[in-house]
């Protein structure tokens, strides 16, 4: 029997076959023209091809074959297609729904294998503010806001307030002086006025010794300053409380009341005399509110308050703690602030995508901030953990478009950050990861000179996992020696071999410090929210699907079982997220599951972003008859069981 006669003999079989069911190339064709095509390529698996080619045609064998290999084509195309002569129909809606719940149970699996903990303790303090909240709506912009300056020596209780009033741990609370550095911003209300709380370093004005200063800060001169000169760690050392005053200086001329708090427990110190000297030579025109803090009896406040009255402002005994006296504390801020009138607007604010720049100690996160910015957002200082918290910038492009910047300590290793004790290195590599978490787009910074260590890698896994979009920051590009052309390809090609999780993300090499290639930045990273962001159309998407299974089939398993992909829906954005409907997740091995990704890189882009495929396995078609013969039976597709095959 010649292979026409054999196409011709079995053509009245093949009724389950849609009069018109697409190729793997998008063409449709019909019974007719069956026979006239290769089937070798079209249908057969490749025993059954040599099988065929050889001359030895097994008829129930070559039927089984097409039977089996056309299910893989007949969904997923166009929500009309219809399985002929049975009168069944696929719902597709139904596709969809389960789509979400499959993208809605992954997310909720992979929160508790990050193990974040959410800031529950904050919630519980704020929960009355949120209820009254929910019937104003605030549309004012940061930038906006009148502002409220916290100021007072170190360890006097200011990043406890600023969490008092703001509601949450948003700056870190350790009971030793010299954490907070930078300046830190949060919204704060009561009543009807909204503000801006601005958290400050402590203010060190009398002069002190080498000593005394590291102390006082906690400073290191050791944590990641092996390269640096002796000589150059005592002098950055002894610029650090200048630096620290500064950006105060900056919260006190930028604010429209000043909170100038002092501890009650420890009393009246010259560090407290100098620094109401100076809000008063410098700063009378302002309204300035003297806070005793650390005053938890209401009886005792009142005699430890007495001895600020020499300081020549009325003394208001609170405490950030427990939260006494910041009723009264609050109402003195608002009766010193103008109200802004705002109209209520039920529409969603324009969404702001935020950028967090992480990376290990001492790479150039903050000169990147700086640099953006343009101005000394926060500290620069070869000092190791000079940033503490995560630092929140708004952030204009020269297009117009906004950013949320996220500048963020240092991250070692934890063991490292263990065998050193230091509880606030801790919860600043906490803060860190939590940026991660709360941003859209992550800076992963490297230093041009330095190795890619394991901790990179770990910080690029850490991306991955959270599903962010990445862009790799190549810092102090120019201390490369005798660069040429072919330097930043090779460098790439490094890169890429060690940090090969990221492999999707792009590169982009500057200079921080003097500015070079730094709106390269922002450019990438308004790029990478853009796909992050995107959505392919079901047709699309199923066509791209469609070619990568003609192109390459799933593999059979020894017992001559295949995978078959029913139906592939885009179930979610940021990051993108494809929902693949399949007979069995398990006849999809790992290496299969990568080609599948790399497909639809290549096909639809996606650059910058991770991608996530979730292979959702069905249950056997249940079918049920209607009462109406005329009635199409619906069949739906749900999964076997609750759990889910994973491709990241």
């Amino acid at each position: 029997m010649s292979s026409l006669d054999l196409c011709t003999s079995i053509l009245p079989l093949l009724s389950p076959i849609p009069k018109c069911f697409p190729s793997p190339t998008g063409f449709s064709f019909s019974k007719p023209r069956l026979c006239h095509l290769n089937l070798r390529s079209r249908f057969l698996s490749p025993p059954a091809a040599a099988q065929f080619s050889s001359g030895k045609e097994n008829e129930e064998f070559l039927l089984e074959e097409i039977n089996e290999n056309e299910e893989e084509y007949e969904l997923g195309y166009d929500s009309s297609v219809e399985v002929e002569g049975e009168g069944e129909e696929f719902n597709f809606e139904e596709l969809e729904r389960q789509a979400q719940l499959a993208v809605k149970d992954y997310s909720d699996s992979l929160s508790l294998q990050l193990k974040i903990e959410d800031e529950t303790s904050s919630q519980k303090d704020t929960r009355g503010k949120q209820k009254r909240r929910k019937n104003t709506t605030f549309n004012v912009p940061d930038h906006l806001l009148p502002r409220v300056a916290i100021v007072g020596r170190p360890n006097v209780g200011k990043s406890a307030l600023f969490n008092r009033l703001v509601g949450g741990n948003r700056a870190i609370v350790v009971d030793e002086p010299g954490v907070t550095r930078d300046r830190l911003y949060g919204r704060s209300f009561w009543g009807e006025y909204e503000f801006m709380v601005v958290d400050t370093g402590g203010v060190l004005t009398i002069s002190k010794s080498q000593t005394n200063v590291m102390e006082e800060l906690a400073v290191s001169t050791t944590i990641g300053m092996e390269g640096i000169p002796l000589a150059s760690r005592e002098a950055a050392v002894a610029r650090m409380p200048s630096m620290i005053e500064k950006q105060a200086t900056i919260a006190v001329e930028e604010s429209s009341v000043i909170i100038f708090l002092v501890d009650g427990q420890a009393g009246l110190t010259a560090s407290d005399v100098e620094i109401g000297y100076w809000l008063r030579k410098n700063y009378s025109h302002k309204c300035i509110i003297l806070a005793v803090n650390k005053c938890e009896s209401p009886r005792k406040g009142v005699m430890q308050a007495s001895e600020f009255w020499s300081l020549g402002y009325s003394p208001l005994p609170i405490s950030a703690i427990s939260g006494s006296g910041t009723g009264e504390l609050l109402d003195l801020v608002c009766s010193q602030l103008k109200k802004i009138e705002t109209e209520n607007n039920d529409e969603e604010e324009d969404y702001v995508p935020a950028i967090a720049i992480v990376g290990r100690p001492n790479v150039g996160k903050s000169s990147i901030l700086n640099a953006l910015v343009g101005e000394d957002r926060t500290i620069v200082s070869p000092v190791s953990g000079t940033t503490r918290d995560a630092i929140d910038t708004e952030f204009t492009g020269s297009d117009g478009q906004k950013f949320h910047l996220i500048d963020t300590a240092g991250i070692r290793r934890r063991a490292a950050v263990a065998s050193s004790g230091s509880t606030t290195e801790a919860l600043s590599v906490n803060r860190a990861f939590r940026a991660i978490r709360r941003s859209d787009v992550v800076a992963l910074v490297i230093e041009a000179m330095a190795c890619i260590t394991e901790q990179d890698f770990k910080i690029a896994e850490r991306i991955e996992r959270e599903g962010k979009g990445c862009l790799i920051v190549v810092n102090k590009w120019d201390t490369i020696p005798n660069k040429n052309q072919q330097t930043a390809m090779y460098y790439e090609q490094d890169v890429r071999e060690k940090l090969r999780i990221l492999n999707w993300a792009p590169i982009v090499y500057s200079t921080a410090i003097q500015g070079h290639s730094i709106e390269k930045i922002i450019l990438a990273a308004g790029m990478v929210e853009k796909e992050r962001s995107r959505r392919l159309t079901t047709a699309t998407l199923n066509q791209v699907v469609r070619e990568a299974v003609a192109f390459k089939p799933p593999p059979r398993t020894r017992g001559g079982k295949r995978g078959r992909v029913y139906y592939c829906t885009q179930a979610a954005i940021r990051p993108p997220t494809f929902v693949f409907f399949v007979n069995d997740a398990k006849l999809f091995p790992e290496t299969y599951r990568r080609y599948m990704e790399k497909q639809l890189r290549t096909s639809a882009g996606f650059t910058g972003t991770p991608i996530r495929l979730l292979w959702r396995s069905r249950r056997k078609l249940e079918k049920y008859d209607g009462k109406d013969a005329a009635t199409k039976r619906q069949v739906n597709l749900v999964p076997s069981d609750s759990g889910l095959a994973v491709t990241k």
